[in-house]
């Protein structure tokens, strides 16, 4: 498993989704399915960066790997306030831009592209899984 952590700033977006995309193509994702990989990545990261330490900086950490032979795993661990992003229901992408609430199509659209997401709190920390299959 590959692993990289960091301080939760959005300046090191690019690293974790170089991180991400390294390991994806390494895994044989290419075009299309590439780009909506890293764009979870950086839907999943920007949530953290901007709501998981509303009181000072924290640490994400990024895990990848291939399991099983067929799914290509994401892991992001933070010890930031408890967030089940699962738990929040769907946006209404049905009416009216004007009528929506805002926020939500960040995760609504981690939940379309990936093939299963599963969020867990284990000692004080938020684990997101995102899966891809190969």
């Amino acid at each position: 498993m590959k692993s990289l952590k960091l301080a939760a700033l959005i300046e090191n977006l690019n690293r974790f989704v170089s991180f991400v995309h390294t390991c994806s193509e390494e895994c044989g994702f290419e075009g299309k399915r590439l780009m909506e990989i890293e764009l979870a990545v950086e839907e999943a990261m920007v949530n953290i960066f901007n709501y998981a330490y509303p009181e000072g900086e924290g640490q994400v950490e990024m895990q990848c790997a291939l399991k099983e032979g067929k799914k290509f795993v994401i892991e992001i661990h933070d010890k930031g306030i408890p967030f089940d992003t699962l738990s929040r229901s769907d946006p209404n992408t049905t009416s009216d831009i004007g009528d929506r609430e805002i926020g939500g199509l960040g995760i609504y659209f981690i939940k379309k592209v990936a093939d299963e997401v599963r969020y867990s709190r284990k000692d004080d920390m938020n684990i997101l899984t995102v899966v891809f299959l190969v």
